[in-house]
């Protein structure tokens, strides 16, 4: 494979809203020892990215300064002490960075192949979001069949992620979003109970249903202490962002009474080992259940690169379902 010098790319000249994401020219770069460089097909698009343009979240030492933290393609070229995969091959992986660009580069271990009946767009929209829920919700929270699981934000990347997944685990599913279609939407992913958090109030029906074993949130501040009391005895809460903050008053004898969990991880900043693990765990627990049809990307929209402005707007807006992808 003939590579060129430079590549198209998206990058963050100064922190800001979506207008601060400007198409640039960028030297393409080399995979170092156990890393594949990617020619890109689609990149998903994630909250990180936005926190990242807003100057909130740096990328980890090492990684690309472009944003971009999931997409696929095929294999371009390979760094040495790579074994698994050769130049051509059709992959998805995980990206400490540089998604937005038309290569990328990984850590080999990180990559995915293309699961069984999905193509490549499809495909871009599965490993930032399905490392961040199967990590968190099955291996951190322990979720397992018959247990009453609540995710909020259901219509979201993670939630409608999340939502397919514990059910494909035989948990009872309930999740929060914002509007009747969003509900909806939830409900046709395989949600038992859709609950429209600006009529009800979540803490009352899961209270109501014997508590939340595990709770899977996204949103923080006040959920924070309305989680608590949405949980079962010894429930588990797994924080995964904080959209409305990290900081709250909570009563922790709560906690201690009723022996619950409070616990939580972010995806960027852990260790190459740790990002592999949950690689092996995907390919043998999660695309299996793709494969089976019990797991399906719901797709909002898609935009091209150059348009990686419009796509934030759209993500900020919270007017989408499901996630958004830019083409390469």
């Amino acid at each position: 494979m003939t590579l060129p010098i430079d590549m198209r790319a998206v990058h963050i000249p100064e922190p800001g809203g979506p207008e601060a994401l400007r198409p640039a020219t960028q030297p393409l770069p080399v995979p170092l020892h156990g890393q594949i460089l990617i020619k890109l097909a689609y990149a998903g698009v994630n909250r990180p990215d936005a926190l990242q343009r807003a100057g909130a979240y740096a990328p980890p030492p090492g990684a690309s300064p472009l944003p971009g933290l999931e997409g696929s393609g095929h294999v371009a070229a390979i760094g040495p002490g790579v074994s698994r995969w050769s130049v051509g091959d059709a992959v998805c992986a995980l990206l400490p960075g540089g998604g937005y660009a038309e290569y990328a580069v990984t850590n080999a271990a990180h990559a995915l192949p293309i699961p069984e009946g999905l193509g490549l767009r499809e495909a871009a929209c599965l490993p930032e979001t399905c490392f961040t829920v199967w990590s968190n919700m099955a291996m951190r929270g322990g979720l397992k069949a018959g247990e009453r699981f609540l995710v909020h934000g259901g219509s979201s990347g993670i939630g409608t992620t999340a939502i397919q997944i514990a059910k494909a685990l035989g948990a009872r599913v309930f999740t929060t979003a914002g509007s009747a279609g969003k509900c909806e939407a939830c409900l046709g992913l395989g949600a038992d109970r859709a609950i429209n958090y600006r009529e009800e109030d979540f803490v009352e029906i899961l209270k109501a249903e014997g508590g939340a074993d595990l709770i899977l949130d996204m949103v923080g501040g006040s959920y924070l202490p309305r989680n608590v009391k949405a949980l079962a005895m010894e429930g588990r809460l797994v924080q995964i962002a904080f959209l409305t903050g990290p900081k709250v008053e909570l009563n922790f004898a709560e906690v201690m009474m009723r022996r619950l969990t409070i616990t939580g991880s972010t995806l960027r900043p852990q260790s190459d080992l740790a990002k592999a693990r949950y690689a092996a765990e995907l390919e043998t627990h999660v695309w299996p259940m793709i494969a089976r049809g019990a797991l399906r990307p719901l797709i909002d929209s898609e935009y091209p690169l150059e348009d990686a402005a419009k796509a934030h707007a759209r993500m900020e807006s919270s007017d989408h379902i499901g996630k958004i992808v830019l083409k390469l």
